[in-house]
């Protein structure tokens, strides 16, 4: 791989800004200053970084994931407090940050182009994505591209995705036939491409494929300890150590599901941490995996980004044996609660039904997780009754004509989930609780 000399300060500038970093010298901006002046920062932490092996490139192992800005009641970002976020990630260190096409139904983009702005760019790594199902041409590529350069307000992309990889036949029809593939290598060579990867979402067997058609620069999968051994995570991790190639880690926490557990599950936590965060757990666990250049993390609050920060900083220490033996002892008690493995990115959506998916299943999950699903004969009757209380007040918040019972198993939804959940299934399966009490 060429090195990438676009991110160069003096070591001098780098020890005096931000220290050195567990795992190598730290790369920052002279831009530190910009911290806004609304955000009061008592957290002196700056986080690690790591070496992108081959270049020249230290990314923050924190990356700032942009699908999950915070929201106005309009459901337009909130900016004010994204960029509050930004300023605090920016200021202790996170020089890597990811956008997409169709995030924020293509607002992120455009924001997190204008949020930067105010940055030297090459004091930071912006990654964004080619969206594959929605190319049908070279052309069409290329107007994206060149549309995606303009949003972000930037002349090229460090870090550039074949956007969620899933079937051989798409890769095959839109990067080999249209050509597609050898346009972004000539975007590469021609300098607005300085990293060239994929992010993936099918079965190992398709993963195999890709390593094989391209030297990529790097990868991007979805990791964390719930899906280590049930989603292939595992033999995806271990294939690219094997090729010796960079991972980027997206879903650390699985879309906030492993932010919160289970009363139960979470006692096992705190009582052998009781001053971190559920969340941090998974963050670590994730960033002790040697092989990992940087976790993306969806933030949509600002004690998200200072939690992250805290946990990823320079003094991080990778999970030790015992604490492994926790986890797992957590997880298993969490996996007997059954939770709808969503992770709220809304890939689904809209239903042309016009059920909320994601929004049932985040109320179903939230009264997994705080043990209030009602279960007849699992119970006393009193406690019975005031799960199925707590449970149909949560559930009667969803509009009416949103709710579960609405769906019409058109599958449609099922056919471009990245977790390939049987969704109808899921909906059926809170259509007959909430029938049931009644």
């Amino acid at each position: 791989m060429k090195q990438n000399d676009n991110h160069q300060i003096s070591r001098r500038d780098a020890l005096r800004i931000l220290g050195t970093g567990a795992l190598g010298l730290a790369v920052a901006s002279s831009g530190l200053n910009h911290l806004s002046a609304q955000t009061k920062d008592n957290n002196p932490a700056k986080v690690t970084y790591r070496s992108h092996k081959g270049t020249a490139n230290k990314i923050s192992l924190l990356g700032f994931g942009c699908m999950r800005y915070p929201l106005k009641a309009d459901k337009t970002i909130d900016e004010a407090l994204a960029q509050k976020m930004i300023d605090y990630a920016y200021a202790h260190g996170v020089n890597y940050y990811d956008t997409a096409y169709p995030y924020h139904r293509g607002a992120s983009e455009a924001f997190t182009g204008k949020a930067l702005k105010k940055y030297p760019r090459n004091s930071f790594y912006l990654a964004d994505k080619m969206p594959t199902w929605l190319i049908d041409s070279s052309q069409k590529a290329k107007e994206i591209f060149d549309s995606q350069l303009e949003r972000c307000q930037v002349e090229y992309f460090d870090y550039y995705l074949l956007h969620a990889l899933e079937k051989e036949e798409d890769y095959k029809k839109v990067y080999l036939e249209y050509g597609v593939l050898d346009y972004l290598k000539e975007e590469k060579k021609a300098g607005r491409i300085k990293q060239l990867g994929f992010s993936f979402h099918g079965k190992p067997e398709f993963f195999d494929y890709l390593l094989e058609q391209y030297p990529w620069d790097f990868v991007q999968i979805q990791l964390n300890y719930y899906d280590w051994d049930g989603d292939n995570a595992k033999y995806l991790y271990n294939k690219l150590e094997e090729k010796n190639i960079p991972c980027i880690i997206m879903e650390p926490v699985r879309g906030g599901m492993l932010a919160k557990l289970n009363p139960d599950a979470e006692a096992v936590l705190k009582e052998a941490h009781p001053d971190k965060t559920i969340a941090s757990w998974a963050m670590r666990y994730v960033a002790s995996l040697p092989g990992v250049l940087t976790v993306l993390s969806g933030m949509t609050a600002m004690d998200h980004v200072i939690d992250n920060v805290a946990t990823l900083s320079t003094d991080f220490k990778p999970l030790d044996n015992d604490e492994r033996k926790v986890l797992d002892k957590a997880l298993q008690i969490f996996l007997k609660t059954r939770p709808i493995l969503c992770t709220s990115c809304k890939y689904c959506m809209p239903c042309k039904f016009g059920v909320d998916i994601p929004g049932n299943f985040m109320v179903y999950n939230k009264c997994v997780n705080e043990s209030t699903i009602p279960e007849v004969g699992s119970q006393t009757p009193a406690e019975f009754a005031k799960r199925r209380e707590i449970f149909l007040k949560a559930y009667n918040e969803i509009p009416v004509e949103a709710r579960a019972d609405k769906c019409m198993n058109c599958k449609k939804c099922e056919r471009v989930c990245p977790q390939h959940l049987p969704i109808t299934s899921e909906l059926e399966r809170i259509a007959k609780l909430t029938e049931s009490l009644k």
